[in-house]
């Protein structure tokens, strides 16, 4: 196809040349008005003569048509896997590509949108998609655009010029008329709470085909039923959740399905809560005054988070020296209130050396084994008297204490050492020097003797006999620490030792901190990928049951990673709460945002894009059914510029007439200066020869 056009390429600034056709033109004016013969004659060579400065040329173009673009964006967004939306999407590609095939002269360009799995973030985005696609093609070479989507678009642009091109948008919605759903929409929801204390959530049931009959609401916490309770759909409600536990508590809020709901998916919302704790409370409790009650106070104190309370006896009942009470300067021991009233106050109580002194009597023994094994946490760090009839084994402690007392104190250099299994508990694994044989930190010299009853020995000592022991009682925990030499590490005897490092991870684990639980099972995610790890102190990690928010389930087999914990990743597939149990522990987590924004409008709809789709001359319809899983579309016309591409039976796109330059012929109207030379001696000569025979 060739084009021709004229061209002009003045061989003066354009400025001058007006000047000089304006001259020209008076000249010959004045000329033709005078009645001179030849006038007319030299008002042409004039033209001529202006024409030539212009350098007229006559351009040839050479065009090869180019094709028109349409872009189709197909919705791989989470909630186009609902019901029969997918294959909907992939049966009107294959039509779309036929029908515009059929039209000739069209590039077109398929292209997903909205994400499918669990990195592609909780909206639908399909215009970011579009740009991509059309990135680098000229707006005047687009033809059109085709969205195929359930409607429920998150980036709909506020109007047309927003799109970059003046060209239709059509929109096939998948889905069909008439579909409910039900879901819960969280409106106030807590990200931090103090454990051991009620946090509220607000939410409401969302319900596309209200009745106003009552739905049934269940509330789980990392996934134990808390309650269940009846609300309205639309209305607030408020349930109350207490933090259970320091880290992450998982909440779970689930409404009963309609029948004949469109998916279940929305119809839980997931909340997860770090339960923080507001001040750990200790009673640290000193026998007598020792070398090492320093280092247990200086500990605890360092630590911000710790609010301790100190006691030291000072005077024993036994010491009878005749003072005086009145001339006493000691503040009496307030047992009343430390172990009676007040004591589910404290996280944490410590005795360091104390033994039975008959201070506490009996009963207020029992309210301390009674507290620990109502949840509360117990550490004896016992001396020389653990081993005698004054210990605090054969007090009522003594019924869950891990260890009984042999009655023989051993006193000799040895090194403790982290034994088997406390070489996979988080209280001593990696302990800094342990890896060295002997463990690089300094000497003990006296332990007490004692046979083993229950829980874990950790660190031992002399002979191999236990010299720290963890153990279980009820809800709550213990530790016994069998030497009180503990001090020797903190003052840098012979190097020192890791004191800080066990003695805070001790307490840490007695305060039941997530992080250091010997049985564990954990589970974070990152983008699409779960990272599932199981701690434990047996020789063998069983395979992990991964449960999808859609039900579908599968094994995961761990490999070790270091001691006591292994290690797996598995690939997620699907937004929501992945529930994860190897038979005796259950973990969950939550993958994607939690209530995805994707989710939460799920049925599908024509309005969202007819806005925009219309100003552009476009139109958004529902794919129609046909026979079995067959789908109906519109025909398809292409179409000169229009301000509508569609009707009834039918959608348009415009043909653009696009083309692209191959070649170029230049055909000189004018010779440059050497014929503007004899053209301007030409009109000189008539001029001067005509002058002459006027005087003759």
């Amino acid at each position: 196809m060739s084009n021709f056009n004229l061209s002009f390429a003045p061989l003066l600034p354009p400025t001058l040349l007006i000047a000089l056709a304006i001259v020209a033109t008076i000249a010959a004016a004045l000329t033709i008005y005078a009645g001179r013969r030849g006038g007319w004659l030299r008002a042409l060579g004039l033209g001529l003569i202006l024409l030539a400065l212009g350098d007229p040329s006559l351009v040839r173009e050479d065009r090869n048509p180019l094709k028109d673009v349409v872009a189709v964006v197909l919705d791989r967004s989470g909630s186009q896997s609902i019901g029969e939306r997918t294959a909907q999407s992939d049966r009107a590609r294959a039509e779309i590509a036929k029908q515009l095939d059929a039209l000739g002269n069209i590039e077109v360009r398929f292209v997903d949108g909205g994400g499918n799995d669990a990195s592609g973030g909780d909206r639908t985005k399909l215009f970011g998609a579009l740009n991509s696609a059309l990135a680098d093609v000229p707006p005047e070479r687009i033809g059109g655009a085709i969205l195929v989507t359930d409607g429920v678009v998150h980036d709909i642009p506020p109007n047309p010029d927003a799109l970059g091109f003046k060209a239709p948008l059509h929109a096939f919605i998948t889905g069909h008329e008439g579909e409910r759903d039900r879901r819960i929409e969280l409106i106030e929801a807590p990200r931090f709470g103090i454990v051991g204390k009620d946090q509220t959530i607000v939410a409401r049931v969302i319900d596309s085909d209200p009745n106003g009959e009552p739905v049934t609401v269940t509330v789980r916490r990392d996934g134990e039923l808390l309650t269940t309770f009846r609300t309205t759909p639309g209305a607030t409600m408020r349930p109350v959740v207490r933090i259970d536990h320091g880290g992450p508590n998982v909440i779970e809020l689930d409404v009963a399905p309609l029948p004949d709901e469109l998916t279940a998916l929305n119809n839980k919302a997931v909340v997860t809560i770090d339960g923080v704790r507001d001040k750990l409370k200790v009673l640290l409790v000193s026998g007598e005054p020792h070398a090492g009650e320093r280092t247990w106070r200086n500990l605890l104190k360092s630590d911000a988070n710790v609010d301790l309370v100190h006691f030291t006896i000072l005077r024993p009942p036994d010491k009878q020296d005749g003072t005086p009470i009145n001339e006493l300067s000691l503040i009496q021991f307030p047992t009343a209130d430390l172990f009676g009233r007040k004591i589910t106050d404290f996280d944490l109580i410590i005795f360091d050396r104390y033994s039975n002194q008959t201070l506490l009597s009996p009963v207020y023994f029992e309210n301390i084994v009674r507290y620990v094994r109502n949840g509360g946490a117990l550490l004896m760090a016992v001396g020389a008297d653990y081993a005698t009839e004054d210990g605090l084994y054969y007090s009522p402690l003594g019924r869950i204490a891990p260890a009984r007392p042999t009655g023989k104190l051993i006193e000799k250099p040895f090194r403790a050492a982290i034994t088997p299994d406390g070489q996979k508990h988080p209280v001593t694994r990696g302990l800094p020097g342990s890896d060295s044989n002997p463990p690089a930190w300094s000497e003990f010299y006296r332990v007490v003797a004692a046979e083993r009853l229950r829980g874990v020995p950790v660190l031992s000592g002399a002979d191999g006999d236990p010299l720290l022991l963890l153990s279980r009682e009820g809800k709550g925990r213990i530790a016994l620490l069998l030497t009180d030499q503990m001090w020797l590490w903190a003052r840098g005897y012979q190097g020192g030792g890791p004191h800080i490092d066990l003695l805070r991870r001790l307490a840490h684990w007695l305060m039941k901190e997530p992080e250091l639980e010997e049985e564990a099972l954990r589970a974070s995610a990152r983008g699409h990928v779960i990272s599932i790890e199981r701690q434990t102190l047996k020789d063998e990690t069983k395979p992990v049951v991964v449960t999808a928010p859609s039900g579908a389930t599968q094994a995961v087999a761990l490999a070790p990673a270091i001691a006591g914990v292994s290690r797996a990743d598995v690939d997620a597939t699907e937004f929501g709460l992945y529930k994860l149990s190897d038979g005796e522990l259950t973990a969950l987590v939550n993958v994607g945002p939690e209530n995805p924004r994707e989710f939460q409008e799920v049925v599908s709809t024509t309005e969202h894009l007819r806005g925009l789709a219309e100003a552009t001359g476009g139109t958004v319809r529902r794919i129609g059914t046909g026979k079995g899983d067959e789908i109906i579309l519109p025909r398809f016309a292409a179409m000169h510029e229009s301000p509508v591409y569609g009707g009834s039976d039918y959608i348009g796109f415009k043909r653009t007439g696009a083309s692209v330059v191959t070649g170029i012929g230049v055909a000189p109207l004018a010779i440059g200066f050497i014929g503007l030379i004899a053209l301007l001696a030409g009109v000189i000569g008539a001029w001067l020869w005509e002058g002459r025979r006027a005087r003759g």
